[in-house]
């Protein structure tokens, strides 16, 4: 085991940490009070080479590893949980699965203007009416109905074998979905097979005639990283659009939230650093009673926990890279540290606010954001319940 970090780590470390503290920390409680995405952060961050960490030099990225993309992840949610969660959806949710999955000419087309930061991704799995259970959707994806009848019995291998996809269903809760250049959505390709009548698509929302943003929610945080409900209206995709092989969509699916857990895993950890730093700087000012709080036992041992948990998290959190970039099954290492990292980011930015007693509770200070900002990580790619469930199954339970 090793716990030093690379020098080429280190140093892709303190080179965000550098740029968040400079660009975005002044602008983090702005952007989310206007509940603006900040796009020029984004295009900044293109300039530092770090919107492709993972992905191959190939195809425009940095060629880093799952760890690398943590360290980067962790900065950008020590100051913003939200440009953090746009940052991670981009990377893990839409450029991964197409690095994982694409053909070549996927990857040149699609891959490289994401890596290279020419524009951010989005990937559409939820609907309306499924949350947990995020294989039952009713978005589906048929072969061109101007071209066969309904009921042709060989509808899925002639539109692999170049007819037109027609898309249509609703998708909620998509983070990027309004400012992303493409798409990954799943839909039922075939609605007998279950689990295997599921496929994935490439959707351009900017060139996609009946593609629709229907609404962007106001969220308890978060509100910097767009969260959409989309629309798809008779979209009509090309054969190469088809992402993969038919009916692939659900291992895919299963791929992509491994590295989607270690992601939120390693957002989580920011935010609980952050919250924990800006208790502890507070609590050696602030002076009641004649001395700084930090020397009353309680206000101590609250932050001696805050910190117990920020590196309990990480540790889990960087097991769990390391575990991908060896290449070995990361399922319950990706949940363990997505469920310890969630429930330590909400628990040590509450305790945070505390520290800070009414000052925690206003806008100028930054722990009320950390604690709005982490309960989506004990809800998003996939809830704390979930990750219960899997790490039960992965143990034999």
């Amino acid at each position: 085991m090793e716990f030093e970090l690379p020098d080429e780590h280190r140093m892709i470390r303190e080179t965000v940490r550098d740029f968040c503290e400079t660009e975005i920390e002044p602008i983090a409680q702005e952007i989310e009070d206007e509940h603006r995405f900040p796009a020029e952060i984004f295009d900044q961050l293109a300039d530092l080479d770090v919107m492709g960490v993972p992905i191959a030099e190939e195809y425009g990225g940095l060629g880093g590893d799952t760890l690398m993309y943590a360290l980067v992840a962790e900065e950008l949610g020590r100051v913003s949980g939200a440009i953090g969660l746009s940052y991670v959806a981009h990377i893990s949710l839409a450029s991964k699965p197409l690095e994982y999955f694409g053909t070549d000419e996927q990857k040149r087309r699609w891959l490289r203007p994401l890596a290279e930061g020419e524009h951010l991704g989005a990937w559409a799995l939820t609907e309306p009416e499924s949350g947990s259970d995020a294989s039952s959707m009713n978005t589906t994806a048929e072969r061109d109905p101007s071209e066969h009848s309904s009921d042709d019995a060989s509808a899925v291998s002639a539109a692999a074998d170049g007819d037109e996809w027609v898309l249509n269903g609703t998708k909620q809760f998509i983070t990027n979905a309004n400012v992303a250049g493409s798409i990954l959505v799943k839909a039922v390709t075939d609605p007998e097979a279950g689990y295997d009548g599921i496929s994935t698509f490439i959707v351009d929302p900017d060139e996609d005639d009946g593609f629709e943003v229907t609404t962007v929610w106001d969220k308890l945080g978060l509100n910097a990283s767009p969260t959409c409900e989309i629309r798809f209206d008779d979209v009509r995709l090309p054969p190469d659009r088809l992402l993969g092989e038919v009916g692939d969509g659900w291992d895919q699916t299963k791929h992509t939230l491994d590295g989607g857990r270690i992601s939120i895993a390693a957002l989580s950890t920011g935010l609980a650093q952050g919250a924990y730093e800006h208790a502890s700087a507070y609590s050696q000012e602030r002076e009641q009673f004649g001395q700084p709080i930090s020397e009353f036992d309680a206000i101590r041992d609250t932050i001696v926990d805050m910190h117990r948990k920020t590196e309990r998290a990480r540790l889990l959190t960087y097991r769990a890279a390391r575990t991908a970039d060896a290449g070995d099954p990361v399922t319950r290492e990706s949940a363990l540290a997505k469920l310890d990292a969630s429930e330590a980011a909400r628990e040590v930015a509450e305790d945070a606010v505390q520290v800070l007693g009414g000052y925690g509770y206003t806008t100028d200070f930054a722990p009320q954001r950390f604690y709005r900002d982490a309960k989506l990580m004990e809800i998003g790619e996939g809830t704390s319940e979930i990750q219960h469930l899997v790490i039960g199954r992965e143990l034999g339970l």
